[in-house]
């Protein structure tokens, strides 16, 4: 495929994922109702320019998922602090409880509760950027390359920077809530901190084991049954110890990553395995949103019929990035990016307009 012929595909690429992140980290999260459809395109400026942004920085300069998992982490804090302060805001979304059900882990000198911090960083890191990315990849062709000329990083920067802008001041002026400075300095120190530690961590790829790769079902029933841990909170009683289901999440994200990890290393790991992660989580979204319908403040038959529609587009979507990764072939390809001179596109003979 020529340079002028890549650029229309990768364009599509970029706007797939553009619209993708929301519609999953909201949308078939069940957090929106359908009838909201068209915020999509205001929230798309945060989670879709976020998730861009992200994944053009790793792809750009050499790396691949641990930076995109870190910059994932800093921007869900990013979200939840400096955007829309849920971190801090006791009564959040004008819910007058909100505060109290995350009292149990509160810490007085974080300021916010370990509970809140563990969602933050579940939903947004995994659904919210890591989902969609990989979702939106297996429609690639080739090595992991960028997408983005330099000014189309711009145009998406520049929507990010001012999505962020106007959704933070939306959300003071709907709950009239403030952070103080010292939670604002905290956070913003956090998030600078995991930017920074991005280009501190070392690029050369890790020894492989002596180990094959296990099948993409078991990495995706795995992917799935994990996920679903992850949410299972919410329907624990109300006896169980808030710090004994806190610690049970480090206890599962640290096991669940040292087997990613470990599997990622083997023989045989490639596409097929990081959709079938992606997968996984995919799915556990599409059954929360069910879940989810009895929150929203629309009809329960309109509610169901949003978590319908947007379920069934996620499992067809799954679909056609599995086929697309088979027709790919069965070589793994690995998770390194051609690394190109500044201001060339891979694979263009020329910088890209966009």
């Amino acid at each position: 495929m020529t340079g002028n012929r890549a650029r229309p595909h990768r364009l599509l690429l970029v706007g797939g994922l553009f619209l993708l992140a929301p519609l999953v980290g909201e949308y078939l999260f069940g957090n929106i109702a359908i009838t909201e459809l068209p915020f999509v395109l205001v929230l798309a400026s945060l989670y879709g320019g976020g998730a861009v942004l992200i994944r053009e920085v790793a792809r750009r300069t050499g790396r691949g998922w641990p930076t995109m998992l870190l910059l994932a982490l800093a921007y869900g804090l990013f979200e939840e602090g400096p955007v829309d302060q849920m971190l801090w805001n006791p009564h959040y979304g004008g819910i007058k409880d909100f505060g109290l059900s995350y009292a149990g882990t509160y810490v007085e000198w974080l300021g916010t509760s370990v509970q809140l911090l563990q969602d933050v960083v579940s939903l947004h890191t995994v659904w919210s950027i890591c989902v969609p990315i990989a979702l939106v990849e297996a429609f690639d062709r080739g090595r992991p390359r960028p997408w983005l000329g330099r000014t189309g990083l711009i145009i998406v920067a520049s929507v990010f920077v001012l999505g962020s802008l106007f959704l933070a001041v939306a959300q003071i002026d709907a709950d009239g809530f403030v952070a103080s400075a010292a939670q604002y300095a905290g956070t913003s120190a956090v998030i600078l901190t995991l930017v920074v530690a991005v280009f501190v961590v070392d690029r050369r790829p890790l020894p492989r084991l002596d180990a094959t790769a296990p099948s993409p079902w078991l990495v995706g029933a795995f992917s799935f049954v994990a996920a679903g841990l992850v949410v299972a909170r919410q329907y624990l009683p109300e006896s169980v110890s808030a710090w004994l289901v806190a610690t049970g999440w480090f206890v599962l994200v640290a096991f669940a990553g040292a087997l990613v990890l470990r599997w990622s290393r083997s023989r045989g790991w490639g596409g097929q395995h990081r959709l079938a992660l992606a997968g996984g989580a995919l799915l556990t979204y599409a059954w929360l949103g069910f879940q989810q319908a009895r929150y929203l403040d629309v009809s329960r038959t309109t509610a169901l019929i949003g978590n319908a529609v947007f379920g069934i587009g996620a499992v067809g979507l799954l679909i056609l990035a599995a086929r697309r990764q088979r027709s790919e072939g069965a070589q793994p390809v690995a998770d390194q990016p051609d690394v190109t001179p500044p201001g060339r596109d891979a694979g263009s003979p020329s910088p890209p307009a966009l």
